[in-house]
């Protein structure tokens, strides 16, 4: 099965991101894309899922933004989190039905995207029995969080490459007091990869985990038309 995978340059304010994934939703629900998976990187914010609590927030919410970082609440499952660069979103636009993974089908791949790219730079990662993402001896690497709306999904997983570390400081990561939240930079030190080849592994891994051939698409270069359309949206957003 052929689909898509849109990778955006820079980074992108969170509301773009899910204009886009609007956007998208909708084109894939009316069979004018194949599945696709968004990969790009957030201006730094906090956002709360659907089980989201404000306890967590260690700042309020202007505090944060005195420091630069958005909050918003978000369509997606789990608890609070923090994007912003040096970390990949990947966000995977897919028709689950008859055949395909369910829910839990759709945890557990996404699970093992990070888990295959953590191994492709000797990093071990591995899951953990009630809770959801990847973790290393250093802690959590990958947390994910999504929403399926008339059986296609929305929202995904992150994958921590070289964050600022002080953005997980203003929260209590996935509402899970006390653990340690990992990158590639605290697991491998100066041995830490480029974003670009890391992309390429997740996005390598994605294809093959949803068993979907990816075609790559680059946001700033020539698009399929649809992947355009939804494009000037995230601009218009900015």
């Amino acid at each position: 099965m052929t689909g898509w995978a849109l990778a955006i340059p820079g980074v992108v304010p969170y509301a773009a991101g899910v204009r886009l994934q609007e956007c998208l939703h909708a084109a894939r629900l009316a069979g004018r894309i194949p599945d696709t998976v968004v990969a790009l990187q957030h201006r730094p914010v906090v956002t709360l899922g659907r089980r989201g609590r404000d306890n967590f927030l260690l700042r309020q919410p202007d505090a944060l933004a005195a420091l630069g970082i958005e909050v918003h609440v978000s369509s997606r499952g789990g608890d609070v989190t923090y994007h912003g660069p040096g970390q990949w979103v990947l966000y995977p636009i897919l028709h689950l039905g008859v055949g395909r993974a369910d829910a839990h089908g759709h945890l557990w791949n996404l699970e093992e995207i990070s888990i295959r790219t953590c191994r492709d730079f000797g990093v071990e990662a591995w899951r953990r029995e009630g809770k959801s993402g990847a973790w290393t001896a250093s802690g959590k690497i990958a947390a994910i969080g999504f929403h399926i709306k008339r059986w296609i999904t929305l929202h995904g997983t992150s994958f921590n490459v070289d964050p600022q570390p002080d953005g997980f400081a203003h929260i209590v990561p996935c509402g899970l007091a006390g653990e340690p939240v990992a990158s590639l930079r605290t697991c491998l030190g100066a041995r830490c990869p480029p974003m670009e080849a890391v992309l390429d592994r997740l996005l390598a891994h994605a294809g093959t985990v949803l068993g979907r051939s990816l075609v790559v698409h680059r946001a700033d270069g020539s698009l399929p038309p649809e992947l355009a359309k939804a494009m000037e949206e995230v601009r218009e957003e900015k």
